[in-house]
């Protein structure tokens, strides 16, 4: 039997506002996509938003891929439902995505996540679903390091 307890400072890395900040911080960083907080005139004035074209638009404060868009020019937009569809809302590039058929040859979309303690890598996280957005019935599969 495992209890997991999260810390209270992981409420500040899982808001999404880190991104644009940390984007304007460190611009074309290598490590981080475009991203940018939504501003009210985006929605009313699509055309005058020239940062970027396709997009994931995510809610500041939200969880397990809750209300979630991708948008790309030309394409049918992709988005989840959930409780946090008020806003507001985060703007940021997509990043190249990765795809693997399963065994019946259907895609499955893979999203990796560290495990940090004490500045080390401690072990991976697979997060992996059925569609391009990850939610909590995605399959997860832990890797401990030691």
């Amino acid at each position: 039997s495992m209890t997991w307890i999260e810390p209270i400072w992981k409420m500040l890395l899982s808001n999404k506002g880190i991104l644009p900040i940390l984007w304007e911080l460190y611009p074309n960083h290598e490590l981080l996509l475009p991203a940018f907080f939504e501003r009210a005139s985006d929605d009313q004035n699509p055309s005058g938003y020239t940062r970027l074209s396709s997009y994931v638009r995510k809610p500041l404060h939200s969880r397990e891929g809750a209300n979630v868009s991708i948008i790309r020019p030309n394409s049918q937009t992709v988005e989840t439902l959930g409780p946090y569809g008020a806003g507001p809302f985060i703007r940021q590039a997509i990043a190249p995505e990765a795809i693997f058929p399963n065994a019946a040859g259907q895609p499955r979309y893979p999203i990796l996540g560290v495990w940090m303690i004490d500045q080390d890598c401690s072990g991976v996280g697979i997060r992996e679903s059925a569609g391009p957005i990850t939610d909590n019935l995605s399959s997860f599969i832990p890797h401990y390091f030691s």
